[in-house]
This record gives structure tokens, sequence and C-alpha cells, in this order.
């Protein structure tokens, strides 16, 4: 079963995102234990002073049914459910009554409760005793998480237990440790260890994708003097990740001062923390008072990572200070430190630089590695950043099937981990890549789906990547003044700055569009928004930046010729580079220049190259925005060409449908318009020539 949308978006919206997390976890994915346990909260629990729920209450509904189901089974197999809701992965007895009444399935060694919920039931059901004899004979079996069930089974304090878990959490993934970290917080006899254990735990639970957990954690812990500095570093960095630009800057920057005496590497993390934000919310000057904090800690002997992070923060400040040069250089030194790296965090920090100096290629071979060593470890929360950034450099870079896969995954992935501030930016992304295809229906929907709004600085990124979508809507549409309007929006915020890369890579749709206007030239806006452009992709050197550098300079030219002469290049570098799009966005505005100057036999051969690689792009709308240019050109537009072969889109639907799903379940996996899936399917069909659902699914059977 799943969560009813009103249900899920009543608790997200009316309680706190803490105890929200927690009740859609101990829910699993059913609507009526949602709606039960919401029903049965205490004020105190609403207000943070009493901890969430860990089961069904006694007046719910559900938890009568499941209860009476239990009662109804021999003690025997009510005993074996106990042992299996302790530990799943360690069945034990006879369980064929309880999955012949549809409580449970068993999947090899290991045991799913229907719902999800009945688990919580069975064991906080059991009596205190019983549970702590459960885990003695799971910790006298041996097995990977003994020493937790030895931890579950002790009643009372225990300091050498509790340094055998914190030994054990020092190497263990995150989801073990914060559980030997919460065991020994309560098992030592030291004030001390037991507040640095609980905001260890914290941290824990929240690098395993639990941020409710660690909330619950970190209030336990909210007025003990010690924990105060590590407890604010670690808010900040959740509000920060979790939340938008701005969020949890406060906490980082007083959780820095504080650590700055004992703990230089968590007092630089903390300002690398609030540095990130910054730069997301494009607040230069703040950044900038944040980068001299971090430089001024630099000694010269740093680790690879810690010298990759300085570096990068010395590349940044630079291109704010408007040195590109010498800013490019300390960032492309970050790209070649990251070969000596295998954190996550400092991965990602590098794929953002490959992102500045205009590498896309490498930003996305960094930023997956990032995700590959993050899964592996188990730090579930920094994948949806990671996946953010491969998907920023697939859109940088023209691989728009390649970016929207990672952005789907990291939408999804940023809801399930509770950081709504990365999967807004996610949807914003998303927004982009429908609206590059002309996708309305799909680009409005991601857009709501982003639900983004500006930050205290100004266009937060969510909110600047939707309305990049919104204005390239605008240009699809014959709208190039709205496009102007909308896109003047995201050029300086508030603070005078703005999101760089956004500005960047914003600018030839901005000048594209005051171009369409017909303008007798650049106004200041437009001149203003050229000079970074221009210092930035002629300081990347990269082929597929140049390429969109000449066809900005060939559309603000004043005569015929020096245009020419830059659309040629821009075709010459985009050869260079593999963008198949941008590409033929170029062959189209340079055929339709060709053909205003009444250059028809010129202008055809652009015009029918662009309205091919729009057609088997599936863009639609540029693809008949080429046809109409190519037929005022006197040239008929080439048919579509015949092709077996699937767009990544196309694939993802059809494998799909293959797979049984509707295509309103398609839409909502996909984040796309049901017309949009039809559209799709039908184009499936008729390119493998297949005429049903049926048909479809074995033309996919292994």
């Amino acid at each position: 079963m799943v969560f009813a949308p009103l249900v899920q978006e009543s608790v997200a919206a009316t309680l706190p995102p803490d105890l929200a997390g927690a009740l859609l976890e101990l829910a699993g994915g059913d609507e009526a234990a949602l709606a039960d346990l919401a029903a049965a909260l205490t004020p105190q629990q609403i207000r943070g002073e009493a901890p969430p729920p860990v089961t069904l209450p006694p007046a719910s509904a559900l938890g009568r049914r499941l209860r009476a189901a239990l009662a109804a089974l021999p003690a025997t197999v009510r005993a074996a459910l106990l042992v299996t809701a302790a530990d799943p992965q360690h069945a034990d007895g006879d369980l064929r009554l309880a999955e012949d009444a549809g409580l449970v399935r068993v999947h090899g060694d290991e045991v799913e409760f229907v719902p999800g919920v009945l688990r919580w039931v069975v064991y906080y059901d059991a009596p205190a005793d019983e549970r702590r004899a459960v885990h003695a004979r799971l910790a006298a079996a041996g097995g990977p998480r003994a020493l937790l069930h030895r931890a579950a089974a002790t009643p009372g304090c225990d300091d050498t237990l509790a340094g055998e878990l914190l030994t054990a959490a020092r190497t263990a993934p995150p989801a073990y440790a914060a559980t030997a970290l919460r065991h020994a917080a309560r098992l030592t006899t030291a004030p001390d260890v037991s507040a640095d254990a609980l905001v260890a735990a914290a941290r824990q639970a929240w690098m395993a994708g639990r941020p409710h957990e660690a909330g619950t954690l970190l209030r336990e812990v909210a007025h003990v003097p010690r924990a105060q500095a590590r407890s604010r570093r670690l808010t900040g960095e959740m509000e920060v990740r979790a939340g938008g630009p701005g969020d949890g800057l406060d906490d980082l920057l007083t959780a820095a001062t504080l650590l700055a005496a004992d703990d230089i590497a968590a007092a630089l993390d903390a300002l690398l923390l609030a540095g990130e934000a910054l730069q997301r919310a494009g607040d230069h000057a703040r950044y900038l008072e944040v980068a001299r904090r971090v430089l001024a800690l630099r000694r010269g002997t740093e680790p690879p990572g810690l010298e990759l992070a300085f570096d990068q923060v010395a590349g940044l400040s630079e291109l704010y200070a408007g040195d590109y040069a010498t800013g490019f250089g300390h960032l492309r030194h970050v790209l070649h430190l990251a070969t000596r790296v295998d954190d996550p965090a400092a991965l990602v920090r590098a794929a953002t630089a490959g992102i500045l100096v205009g590498d896309g290629p490498a930003a996305h071979a960094l930023a997956a590695r990032a995700v590959r060593i993050a899964r592996t470890r188990g730090e579930l929360a920094l994948v949806p950043h990671g996946l953010e950034i491969a998907a920023f450099a697939g859109l940088a870079a023209g691989h728009y099937d390649a970016a929207t896969a990672d952005a789907i995954e990291g939408a999804t992935l940023a809801a399930a981990t509770g950081q709504p501030g990365p999967a807004q930016v996610h949807f914003g992304i998303l927004a982009v890549l429908a609206a590059l295809l002309g996708d309305r229906e799909t680009a409005t929907l991601r857009v709501r789906q982003a639900g983004a709004h500006d930050s205290t600085a100004g266009p937060g990124q969510a909110r600047a990547l939707c309305e990049w979508a919104l204005a390239l809507l605008d240009l699809i549409e014959g709208r190039p003044a709205a496009t102007v309007e909308r896109l003047d929006r995201i050029m300086v915020a508030r603070s005078g700055h703005g999101n760089a890369v956004l500005q960047v890579a914003a600018t030839p749709h901005l000048v594209e569009a005051a171009w369409r206007c017909e303008r007798p030239g650049p106004g200041p806006r437009i001149r203003a928004a050229l000079v970074p452009f221009e210092r930035w992709t002629t300081g990347t050197g990269q082929p597929p930046w140049l390429a969109l550098r000449s066809r900005c300079r060939a559309l603000v030219a004043t005569d015929g010729d020096t245009a020419d002469g830059h659309f040629r290049e821009a075709l010459v570098q985009h050869l260079r580079g593999d963008g198949d799009f941008a590409r033929a966005h170029t062959e189209l505005l340079y055929g339709r220049e060709l053909r205003r100057r009444r250059r028809p036999g010129a202008a055809r051969e652009h015009l029918r190259s662009a309205a091919e690689t729009f057609t088997l792009l599936d863009a639609r709308p540029w693809a008949a925005q080429a046809g109409v240019e190519l037929r005022a050109a006197g040239a008929p537009v080439p048919d579509r060409p015949a092709s077996a072969e699937l767009t990544a889109q196309q694939e993802r639907i059809a494998r799909l449908v293959a797979g049984g799903a509707t295509n309103r379940e398609i839409a909502q996996q996909l984040y796309l318009s049901p017309r949009t899936v039809d559209h799709h399917l039908r184009n499936v069909f008729a390119r493998l020539g297949v005429r049903s659902r049926t048909e479809l699914a074995r033309r996919f059977s292994p």
C-alpha cells in the first residue's frame, strides 16, 4: 500500500519535519498507519518535548486488527515473530502460519512484515524482559550484529561494553554506527562520553538518511554545554543540506568559532559548509568573508582532501574578485588533487570545481564516483547532492538523457532522506531539461513540484532554475521579451550578485531572446551579462562553451560578415564537442539569420540539419520551428527519419510498460505529465513497430 497524497502532505505540512519523518518511516508506506499515528500524537511529542511514537497506539483501528490477527496465532509462532522483529535477517522457527495469515513474507533468510509497522507492534507489545532475552539469544548466535544485540540485552550501565561499541562505531557503516553510539551513550557512566556519543550518533543517523532520528538525538543533548559546538555544527549541516540557501548559516558560523580552539578540522568543515550555502545563494560578499576565515586556517601541510578544499575556496574567491586566470588555476588543481581522495564530500567539491572550469565530463565522472563511494559506505545523505552535481554536469555538457536520469534518482532519494532543498534543485533541473525540449506540461509540472521560493539573498538555486525553465518556454513559444524579463530576475540577486553557474548557463538564452526582439543592438543589461560570460567561457577553453561564446558573438554582431564568421566558428567548436542539441540550436539560429538576410540557399543546409536533429531528439517545438524556417527558405521539411532506436527517455518508459506499469504510474515515477507519457509511448510503438503493450513487453522480456 502507498501513502494517500493528502494524508502524507497533511502530515508533512502540519508537523515538525523531524516528527513527520519519524511517522512516515514508522508507517512504512501504510496510509491507515500514518493517519492513526498522527491522530494519537501528544502536545509534548509535537513540541519535541517527548520522543516520537515507536508503535501503533492502542486506539488505532489498524493496530486492533493486527493485534487480533497476532493473538490468533499459536504462542510458538508469536515467539518466532518476536525474534524476527528484533532482527528481520534472522528468521527463527516456523512462520508458515503467519505467512498464510498475510502477516509476513519470507524471502530466503529475510522476513518482511505486512504492513511494515507490524514489526514494531510485535516488538514493543512484548514485555521488556522478553525483548532483552531475545536479544541475548541473538547475541549468543553470533553474526555481524551480535554486539548490538548484546547492548540491547543489557539493562543497566556497562562501561566496558560501551567502549566496545564506541570502537566498533569508528569503522562501521552509518546505520550500524548510529545504533552502536546510541547504545554506548546509554551504557556509559561518564556524562561527557554519553553527550559525545549522542552527537556522534545523531551525525551517523543523518548520514544514514534518517534526519528525524538525528533530530531526536540532538534534542537529548540540547542543554548539555559540552555538546553545544558539535551539536550546532551538525544542526547547521543538516539545515544547509536539507533546506534552502542561507539555512543553517548562523549555526555553522557559531560552531566554527566554538570549535576553532580545539578542533581545527571540525571548524574548517563548518566554514566550508557555510561557504557552500553562500555560494549557492550567490551572496558573494559574505562568501568572501567566510573564505578569508577558511584560508586563515591553511598551514601548507594539509592532506589531499583538505588541500583540495582550500584550493576550491581560493579559486572561488579569485573568480568572485574578477581574477579568472588565478581562480581557474586553483580550481584545475582541485581536479588534479581529486585523483588522490576517496571522501564523497571532497569529491563533490571537486566535481563542482569541474563545472566551474567548464569541464562537464570530468565533473560528471567525479560526481558519479562520489555517489558510488557514498552508497558503498552507507552515507545516503550525501548521495542526492552528488547526483545533483552529476545532473548539472550533464546539463552543462549537453548530455540531457544522463542529466535526466541523475535528477530523477536524486529527487527521489532527496525526498526519501528528508532533504527538501536538494529535492527542489533536482526538480528545477528536471524542469529546465523538459523546457529545453519544449515540453510545457512536464516543465510546469516540475516547477510546481519544486515549490521553490527566493532566498533572503535573492533567487535561490531551485527558484533560479525554475525561472530559467519558464523563460525557455517563453522563448520557444515566441515570447522573447518575456524571456528577457524572466532571465533578468536571476542575473542579479538582491545581494548584488547571484548564482554564477546558472547566470553563465542562461546567458546564451538571454542573448538569443534579445536578438529575437529585433533590437538594434545589445542593451546595457545584455552587455553586462556578456562580460562575465565572455571571460568565463574563454577561460574554460572547452569546445562546448567556446561554441556558445561564438554563437552569442554572432547574435550581437552588427554586420553580416562578422556574424557569419562567428556562426561558422561556433559550428566548428560544436563538432569538437559532443552536444547534438546545442549544435542543432546554433544551426537553427544561423539558418534563420541567413534567411532573414535573403540567402535562402545557404540557410537550407543548416535548417535541414537542425530539423533532422531535433526530430531525432524528440524536441517537437524546436523541430517545428526549424520546419517553419525551412519552408520559408523554399525547401520541404524532411520526413521523420526511420529509426528503430529509442531515445533514453523512450526506453525508460518502454521498460516500465513492459514491467506492467500504467501510464499514470510512469508519469509519477519519472515526474512527467501523463500527456508526455502518452506521446512518448506512441513514438515507441511507431519506432519499434509494435501495436500493443503486450507485444512491447515481449520485446523487452529477458
